[in-house]
């Protein structure tokens, strides 16, 4: 599967902040449940690419 592979996988998506001063992502699904921590400076490098991404994806779509 790729970036451009369409699927009917449904998952649930969570971010925050954890005890431990890092950045989590949680994937949690039928048959994933994945915890996924960053330090905060590659979290905020992650928020980067997630804006410039949609930032591009919006611009295809019109």
């Amino acid at each position: 599967m790729g970036i451009n592979s369409e699927n009917s996988v449904v998952a649930d998506l969570q971010i925050g902040p954890t005890d431990q001063g890092m950045v989590r992502i949680y994937v949690k699904g039928p048959d994933v449940d994945l915890p996924m921590d960053f330090d905060p400076d590659d979290a905020l490098a992650i928020a980067e690419e997630l804006s410039a991404a949609a930032a591009q994806a919006r611009k295809q779509s019109k």
